[in-house]
């Protein structure tokens, strides 16, 4: 004999159906707390203030994703820009896509909305691809459908990271290294996303343990300069040999680079005048310092 469920008894099917369905309703901005360890910045910059600006005329026009938490209330999956607007322009209620979706479900789908965007930083990818990545591995060999979270195709004879690959547009080999990312203080992260440390010579800093990190964050505010490649991958190899000390960083990070030594740079149109068409980079630099030489004797002359 089969007998009801307790759902069966004390739900309506519409209140079934909806755990089952998205449904768009406006729901108040503080029933809806941000995605755990959400790996995108919201920041105040102009693009925000266009958006206040807009919320604040206009409301918000497209709805954000969130799904119900068992706890009570609501999880952002993709709206967090759109919720701070929200508080900034004095709308305490925004319009929400409610969707049931598993954990793993939920990363998956917060990661794809958010690649979206015009500029990611490399923190942002780094942590994003990771979050992504392990959420692939948990779904035991299955990929999702980014629309519907409902599993497609097994994934066969590539890895996770070769599919992870193909849906972000960057190359597995890419996406270890931005994962790589990951392993770096906070500080030196920062500097990769100002542009002031490359991937390749960030990816080798990655190998080097929290206390060497620091230490190699004091020498470069002592020293006022980055790494390059060939420095990052010295200290790594001390790293591992276990043999990279506070003072080794300071020799290493001390040493002259190439690309910042000095140089000065005369535009073509301000010399061509005193030299023949095709002549050499090397001649010219060469007929200028003998000229210079020449001056520098004749002032010395003149001073005596």
């Amino acid at each position: 004999m089969n007998l009801p469920s307790a759902d069966d008894l004390f739900t309506t099917q519409e209140e079934r159906a909806q755990q089952t369905q998205e449904y768009v309703k406006e729901i108040s901005i503080y029933e809806i707390t941000d995605f755990p360890d959400h790996p995108f910045k919201v920041k105040m910059d102009d693009k925000m203030l266009e958006t206040i600006e807009s919320v604040r005329d206009h409301g918000v026009l497209v709805p954000v994703l969130v799904r119900e938490k068992p706890t009570g209330g609501y999880e952002m999956i993709s709206g967090h820009r759109r919720k701070m607007a929200c508080e900034l322009a004095g709308r305490d209620k925004i319009p929400c896509i409610v969707r049931n979706l598993t954990d793993d479900e939920a990363i998956v789908v917060m990661v794809d909305s958010n690649l979206q965007r015009e500029k990611i930083l490399p923190s942002e990818k780094a942590f994003a691809y990771k979050m992504k990545l392990e959420a692939m591995k948990r779904q035991q060999g299955y990929r999702s459908d980014l629309t519907s979270a409902t599993p497609l195709q097994k994934l066969g004879k590539k890895s996770s990271r070769e599919l992870l690959a193909e849906q972000v547009g960057e190359s597995h080999e890419q996406i270890r290294k931005y994962i790589r990312l990951t392993n770096l203080i906070p500080e030196i992260l920062e500097k990769v996303d100002d542009g002031k440390i490359g991937m390749n010579p960030a990816v080798a800093l990655s190998y080097l343990s929290k206390k060497e990190q620091e230490l190699l964050h004091d020498a470069m505010e002592s020293e006022a300069c980055t790494p390059s490649y060939d420095q990052a991958i010295q200290m790594r190899n001390l790293s591992k040999e276990g043999k990279l000390t506070e003072d080794i960083i300071m020799v290493i990070m001390s040493q002259e680079k190439p690309n910042q030594v000095e140089q000065w740079k005369i535009p073509k149109s301000k010399l061509k005048k005193y030299f023949p068409s095709g002549t050499s980079q090397e001649k010219i630099e060469e007929t200028i310092i003998k000229a210079l030489e020449l001056y520098r004797k004749r002032e010395k002359t003149r001073e005596r």
